[in-house]
């Protein structure tokens, strides 16, 4: 997704805030419920309750030699799923990037520890910006279009659309067949590894309306409070009235937003079968008396999210992005070589200009291997005004760390 700042003040004009998702809130609630249930019938060692968890200082983490915490009041500390040498590493790719704001998540989707949870900022008072969802979702956001396209409509990976223009921008001869003009055709597939938004526009306003990509968007968590860890910030969608306002937000220009927690969420839900895996960052919480809060045991379902024909249709669509599409240079070297040899890598960029404040967002959302998952991952680099590099070169350097520590076959750390 290239820049389109001139829609920015139109679709704000026209918005109108759909609510989403209020019937999800039972399916959400109930490990947190289960866990109060248990703690007060007296059981026996550390408490469950997600009351410990309050006021933790995710913003100010501490990264020891053999553990990650989190300062908490009363003297309370909380010691972290995240792994210290994957931290330590992603903060390193920071650094050497020179990355001004970013953040990062990695997810085991086996048990849903947060594998990490890393967050750059170049100037203001620390804020955990892996739980802020004030970026523009962007292109990310084709993951929930083509999941309607699928759940909703029944087109497929191999749904073909010819078209034209819609590189920069759309405007509404783009979403209208011309003969004369249509030189390109792409399947739903390509469309999702190139990131095509006329395709994505014209398949969206002729097969979705709004209360079905805002289903859609919903079931797969936008606008919903999730109740995690650390406090998360909803991720937002408004869908502007007329076809063009709406065909330029199931695109990803502009109108949703996304937290790289939330992201990481959406990209297991699409890993799983439509099983969106609850993150775990906090592993225990201790005060002067001890252990007063231990993490549940085993890899939790937030909620159902799509049907699991519709995860693996749209599964097959990610994996062009990285063999053939927008993360193919930054996943091989000059010589087409992978960077992650036998491992299949599943996801989505997006790429979106805040002209207002010379912001220029990159996203990599996605998870590997594709073909048995065993991690999800959200990247987010935010360039201003410089560009530095691409949340998806950091994102592949994240997992080649991930897996050359599980000694996978020709991977090779960054460093």
């Amino acid at each position: 997704m290239r820049p389109w700042p001139a829609i920015v003040a139109a679709a704000v004009c026209l918005a109108v805030v759909i609510p989403v998702a209020r019937h999800f809130a039972s399916a959400e609630d109930s490990p947190l419920r289960a866990a109060r249930a248990a703690s007060a019938k007296g059981k026996s060692g550390p408490s469950q309750d997600p009351a410990m968890l309050q006021g933790i200082q995710f913003e100010r983490l501490g990264l020891g030699r053999t553990e990650v915490t989190a300062p908490g009041p009363e003297g309370r500390l909380a010691r972290l799923t995240v792994d210290p040498n994957l931290q330590r590493g992603t903060l390193r790719l920071f650094h050497d990037h020179g990355i001004p704001d970013g953040a990062m998540v990695l997810m085991e989707l086996d048990t849903g520890r947060v594998l990490v949870y890393a967050t750059q900022q170049s100037k203001g008072p620390p804020k955990d910006m892996c739980a802020d969802a004030s970026a523009p979702a962007a292109s990310v956001f084709k993951i929930v279009t083509a999941s309607a396209l699928v759940e909703q409509a029944g087109l497929g990976p191999e749904t073909r659309q010819c078209y034209h223009g819609g590189t920069d921008r759309l405007d509404s001869g783009d979403l209208v067949d011309n003969p004369q003009k249509d030189k390109w055709c792409a399947t739903l597939s390509e469309a999702m590894g190139r990131s095509l938004n006329t395709v994505f526009a014209r398949l969206a306003a002729r097969n979705l309306d709004g209360p079905k990509l805002e289903a859609t968007a919903g079931a797969l968590g936008f606008g919903f409070p999730f109740q995690l860890d650390a406090p998360v910030e909803p991720s937002r969608i408004t869908i502007p009235e007329g076809e063009l306002g709406f065909a330029r937000t199931a695109a990803g220009f502009w109108n949703t937003t996304l937290s790289p927690i939330h992201a990481a969420m959406l990209a297991s839900a699409i890993a799983k079968d439509g099983n969106m895996i609850r993150p775990v960052l906090v592993q225990s919480v201790t005060d002067a008396k001890g252990t007063v809060y231990k993490a549940p045991s085993g890899a939790q379902v937030i909620r159902k999210t799509v049907r699991p024909q519709t995860a693996a249709a749209v599964r097959e669509m990610m994996e062009a992005t990285v063999a053939t599409g927008t993360g193919y240079k930054a996943f091989h070297d000059a010589s087409g070589k992978p960077f992650l040899p036998g491992i299949r890598v599943a996801g989505k960029t997006g790429t979106l200009t805040r002209a207002s404040t010379q912001q220029y967002y990159t996203w990599f959302v996605g998870f590997a291997p594709s073909t048995e998952p065993k991690v999800a991952i959200a990247s987010l680099v935010v360039n201003k005004p410089k560009w530095r590099t691409r949340a998806n070169v950091l994102a592949r350097d994240v997992l080649r760390m991930y897996f050359a520590a599980k000694s996978a076959p020709g991977v090779t750390r960054p460093f």
